[in-house]
């Protein structure tokens, strides 16, 4: 990677924007380019001053008598002139902070759903996996290879099922960043068709049913059992995805 791509990924990265690859590529140049790992230095150090508290000022009670005492004063002595002045600012600064509430309304409500925001990555990371030729780092379909290989890379142990005899082929599997973590992503195929099963621990223990949807015409499938949250993700008909999915959770 030059510094020109890693200087338009930079900032991405120090977001937490970053997919695994782009993030393990970043990092290996930092390695290698005193530069960019300087910039990369300072970018985190702004970061951590910017929540230095020090920067924010909390007045004081008297601080905040005086001056309400001060604009009392100040409104006595004001002219005709300027007390409409003040109060055509006034009106105007209300009109602001009604037009600035309103607009606030409107970006909660239109902003996207966590679980959308999940949902669009995990397509995502599959129309990548097959774009790119990097549909997996460990291709096997023995369970006892697959699984042992994510030892060390994650903070987690994937599940991995053989389901040849259910006609749905252990493939392979490779590290994904979904959900701002890394995960595991666990491939099999049916006939023509690749699946891609994501697997990281989930927020809360207790087990969910399974949820499909259809995004981008793909199918999605998604989980939670036995402390890990699964999505599915694959072009094959919707009924034999669930299908899939349930085999997974028996």
């Amino acid at each position: 990677m030059t510094c020109q791509e890693t200087g338009r990924l930079i900032h991405a990265l120090a977001d937490g924007e970053l997919d695994l690859v782009n993030s393990m590529e970043v990092e290996a140049h930092f390695q290698e380019c005193q530069s960019c790992a300087r910039a990369q230095d300072e970018i985190r150090r702004l970061r951590s001053s910017m929540k230095d508290p020090l920067l924010r000022f909390t007045p004081t009670r008297s601080f905040e008598k005086h001056l309400r005492s001060s604009i009392r004063r100040e409104a006595k002595e004001e002219s005709p002139f300027r007390v409409f002045w003040w109060r055509w600012a006034a009106a105007t600064a209300s009109l602001a902070v009604i037009g600035l509430a309103a607009w606030a309304v409107f970006v909660i409500f239109n902003r996207p759903a966590a679980d959308a925001v999940v949902a669009q990555e995990v397509v995502s990371s599959h129309v990548r996996s097959l774009m790119a030729q990097h549909l997996m780092d460990v291709p096997s379909s023995d369970q006892h290879t697959v699984k042992p290989w994510f030892d060390g890379k994650l903070d987690f142990s994937p599940p991995v099922k053989d389901l040849s005899q259910q006609g749905f082929e252990l493939k392979g599997g490779r590290l994904d960043y979904i959900d701002s973590r890394p995960v595991a992503a666990l491939v099999y195929q049916r006939r023509q068709h690749l699946i891609n099963v994501f697997v990281w621990p989930a927020t809360s223990k207790s087990r969910s049913g399974t949820q499909a949807s259809l995004r981008q015409g793909y199918n999605l499938v998604r989980w939670s059992n036995a402390g890990m949250e699964w999505w599915a993700v694959s072009d094959l008909n919707l009924a034999e995805l669930q299908q899939f999915a349930q085999l997974l959770q028996e």
